[in-house]
């Protein structure tokens, strides 16, 4: 049983204290960066400040070389929230926060492939962890003493004050001095930190950096013995024994080759499909139950391939996933061209990008599936490398203006640019924000002048998205540089639509 991550010991006066100062001082400063602004760079700064108190607070002080790599390292991991607040980003960066947090408490496992199990185990802890200290702290005896001096010592000032308020009334009414001076104090600017939502938002934000500053782990469960080790298939033929699993493996290669030649004649190599079927419906149809295969059958392979199974000790097993993989990849990349050719006859959406890029991932887990095989790697090893090929990619996306990506799109392959793709559904690019107004202003300069008409609309919809972004908050708080860049856009000499 792991018992080095579950120690309870009591902090030393001084660290604690410190930390404490560091919790308020982070729950002040994201109260002046975050609450009732709206999201930007802010975001980066507190995520910052945040990695900063880790280290200080940190046990063992890292050595300054240490102490730079884990700056540069969360510079780069919050870098996203730079271009512009997002999701991805959010969660980038506290996944950073995260792994600084555990590289300063010393409890990063020597695997790389164990980093997995560690984050899920410490994200176990987090929304817990401030309310068992709490707790742990109250349940000692001398903090329980000093709790109750605390009550005595409060209910000792309270006739004071009490009676010194009074008296102070009684003065204002005495003095018009003192009233002015009363009346001029603005206790609405008190009451305001009473709002409930603002309480929620400091208790949050106490609960997230308290569990940063004091890291800890979720305890492991013991393991089994080996003679209890829980077999999935003793026998060889059992449900998913040795002669079932061939058995499948086979009818399964059959039936995927089906779809896979398919997929060759019709899609890559372009043959003519029958009467009242086109190119984009057969793709559209098959796009995303393909997919729902692929995931259930990599699911199928990883227990037939688990360690100890019929498919380690059997080559014709071992050579039927293979290709069943192979088969599996491939219907994979025939989704992709399925949906690139859907996307050609009814245009861009964010919804298409999405699943173009899930199956992207589908497929680059596929591939890594074949080579846990081929290398003999565990399953550690297999979730560790999807993570890294998931958080690459949503690490990516977050640089990507996707809304302006989508905009340019349709406008380039619309019927009204290229004379060739669907009409341009200009009201659908109103929805995708500000980030469509420099590919409006190339639709509005490709039409034809006596196209009164689309010009006028395409006009009206880009002064409403203009409006709108510039009506956004410009706190210093909420700058990010797609903003930026897009305020420069409207500021230069092609951002002016005839």
């Amino acid at each position: 049983m792991d018992t080095t991550d579950t120690l309870t010991e009591p902090m030393p006066i001084k660290r604690g204290h410190g930390r404490i100062a560091a919790l308020l001082a982070l729950v002040a400063l994201a109260d002046f960066l975050i609450f009732g602004s709206a999201p930007g760079i802010n975001l980066f700064l507190f995520g910052f400040a945040v990695c900063v108190a880790i280290l200080l607070s940190a046990r063992k002080k890292p050595s300054p070389l240490t102490a730079a790599f884990l700056l540069v390292f969360l510079f780069l991991a919050s870098a996203p929230l730079l271009e512009a607040p997002s999701l991805t980003g959010l969660a980038l960066c506290f996944g950073a926060l995260m792994a600084v947090a555990l590289v300063s408490a010393g409890l990063v496992p020597r695997r790389l492939t164990g980093l997995p199990l560690v984050f899920f185990r410490f994200a176990l802890v987090i929304p817990l962890r401030l309310a068992a200290d709490c707790r742990k702290y109250l349940a000692t005896p001398a903090k329980q003493f000093s709790f109750v001096g605390f009550h005595q010592s409060v209910g000792l000032w309270l006739m004071p004050l009490v009676l010194a308020a009074v008296f102070v009334s009684l003065f204002a009414a005495a003095n018009p001095l003192i009233e002015i001076a009363l009346r001029s104090i603005r206790f609405a600017v008190l009451l305001q930190f009473l709002d409930l939502w603002r309480i929620g938002f400091w208790i949050i934000v106490a609960v997230a950096v308290w569990a940063l500053l004091r890291p800890r782990l979720k305890r492991r469960v013991a393991p089994l013995r080996a003679e209890r080790a829980f077999m999935i298939v003793p026998a060889r033929n059992a449900p998913l024994g040795h002669a079932s699993l061939l058995r499948s493996l086979v009818l399964f290669n059959a039936v995927f080759a089906v779809q896979t030649l398919l997929d060759l004649v019709y899609l890559w190599g372009g043959a003519d499909l029958p009467d009242h079927m086109s190119h984009a419906e057969y793709a559209h149809r098959g796009a995303y139950p393909l997919i729902a295969t692929a995931l259930l059958a990599a699911g199928f392979v990883l227990l037939a391939m688990r360690r100890g199974g019929p498919g380690d000790h059997s080559p014709l097993i071992r050579g039927l996933v293979h290709a069943w993989i192979g088969q599996n990849i491939l219907l994979c990349l025939s989704s992709i061209l399925r949906l690139d050719l859907y996307v050609g006859a009814y245009s861009l959406t964010e919804l298409r990008i999405a699943a173009g890029i899930w199956m992207g991932l589908v497929a680059i887990g596929l591939v890594l599936i074949l080579l846990r095989i081929l290398l003999n790697r565990s399953n550690e090893w297999l979730i560790a490398a999807n993570l890294v090929s998931l958080i690459s990619v949503l690490y990516v996306s977050a640089f990507v203006d996707f809304p302006d990506v989508i905009a340019r799109f349709n406008v380039a392959h619309s019927q009204e640019s290229s004379h060739e793709g669907p009409p341009l559904d200009i009201y659908y690019l109103s929805t995708l924000g500000p980030s469509a107004i420099p590919a409006l202003d190339l639709h509005i300069r490709a039409l034809p002048e006596y196209r009164t008409d689309k010009i006028s609309e395409a006009q009206l919809i880009r002064g409403s998205l203009v409006w709108q972004f510039e009506h956004r908050p410009r706190d210093w708080r909420s700058w990010s540089f797609r903003s930026w860049r897009l305020e420069a856009y409207l500021l230069s000499p092609a951002a002016i639509a005839r």
